[in-house]
């Protein structure tokens, strides 16, 4: 907004030709969301706890320190939602169609989250809504947001699967993108949410990813860069490095309140609100695969709770103490605070991996 309305007056102040780089707006979008999750949290979380009684449900077979916790408010993503759309509005241009698309995926994907978070604190449990109601949910603002997508991409690349490490080779999935791209978006959706389990875990690689995707919009948005790099040049792209800035100031911001102990949880209105917003920023870029790269500790997180369920069905036994695979090395007897960094390092690895590959063509 600030760039629609401040930019024009370049011509006659000179000042304002900041809000032209991507680069400044976004840094302003980093800012912003982390000084207005700063200042709305202390309140916030203070409002859910006089609204949740005794918060989140606590798992009664989940690692017995988790009981300690009981008492402490979810719907935290709701701080998250608020942050990143001001934030985001306050400093995109807001004629590009992208940002509108991928704000309607987190908002939406939100609000479904709320809904589920609702349900399991008014029913005192872990069922929230029926899991195939939340997914056709889910599906149908995945759909169209791809659908979009499809429409705004220019030419055959908006139906095609770009592939990491090759500098020309893409599939033209047709029609066959639409499921893709939804598998895409609801499955990052999910894959972050199963990660979201102990204090200050799902954050941290989120940030990370949102880092890493912020560089990559910038760079498959600005043509010459993308020229350089031998990636595909996806025309507006660029403005979604906004989104991704504002989404990691306001992880900042909830991390100071969600760091162990944490005050609050973000609930699924963070988590699923937050992993499909990237997994449509993965499809409007064109970096699908890389997504599952940067996001390799969600996809860990993922196949544990899939390997887990399909052993205990078919063998009767389980692979892991626990699953997914943070509560395992719990189990185990590591500290809460040991996991999350571990598997901060190990989400920073795969982002370095994943970013290679913008180079390495």
């Amino acid at each position: 907004m600030l760039y629609n309305i401040l930019y024009p007056l370049a011509h006659d102040w000179q000042f304002f030709n900041l809000f032209k780089y991507l680069s400044f707006r976004t840094g302003g979008a980093i800012m912003t969301a982390m000084i207005i999750s700063f200042l709305i949290g202390p309140a916030f979380i203070r409002w859910l706890k006089s609204k949740q009684g005794e918060g989140q449900p606590i798992r009664a077979d989940g690692p017995e320190t988790h009981f300690k916790k009981k008492g402490t408010p979810t719907m935290g993503g709701l701080m998250i939602l608020f942050s990143v759309t001001v934030s985001t509005l306050l400093w995109v241009n807001i004629l590009n169609p992208y940002m509108w698309l991928v704000l309607f995926v987190f908002i939406g994907f939100g609000v479904i989250g709320f809904c589920d978070d609702y349900a399991k604190l008014t029913k005192s449990g872990h069922k929230g809504i029926p899991g195939k109601l939340r997914l056709f949910l889910e599906a149908t603002i995945a759909l169209i947001a791809v659908l979009s997508i499809m429409v705004l991409t220019a030419g055959p690349l908006g139906s095609s699967l770009a592939f990491p490490f090759f500098k020309d080779f893409m599939i033209d999935l047709g029609w066959f993108f639409v499921p893709f791209g939804i598998f895409v978006v609801v499955g990052g959706a999910n894959a972050v949410n199963l990660t979201d389990g102990l204090d200050g875990l799902a954050i941290g690689p989120i940030m990370i990813s949102a880092a890493s995707f912020g560089v990559i919009s910038y760079l498959v948005g600005h043509f010459a860069f993308s020229e350089y790099l031998q990636i595909h040049y996806v025309k507006d792209a660029g403005e979604l490095a906004v989104f991704c800035g504002a989404l990691v100031g306001a992880g900042l911001g909830f991390l100071w309140f969600n760091a162990p102990p944490a005050s609050v949880f973000m609930g699924d209105t963070g988590s699923l609100s937050m992993g499909g917003a990237l997994g449509t920023i993965a499809v409007v870029t064109k970096h699908e695969i890389v997504l599952g790269i940067i996001g390799g500790l969600f996809v860990i997180e993922t196949l544990s709770v899939i390997i887990q369920v399909v052993s205990f069905k078919t063998r009767g036994k389980r692979v892991f103490k626990m699953a997914p695979i943070h509560h395992h090395f719990e189990k185990e007897g590591w500290p809460e605070t040991k996991v999350v960094i571990r598997f901060w390092i190990i989400s920073i690895i795969f982002a370095l991996i994943g970013l290679s590959t913008l180079k390495l063509r």
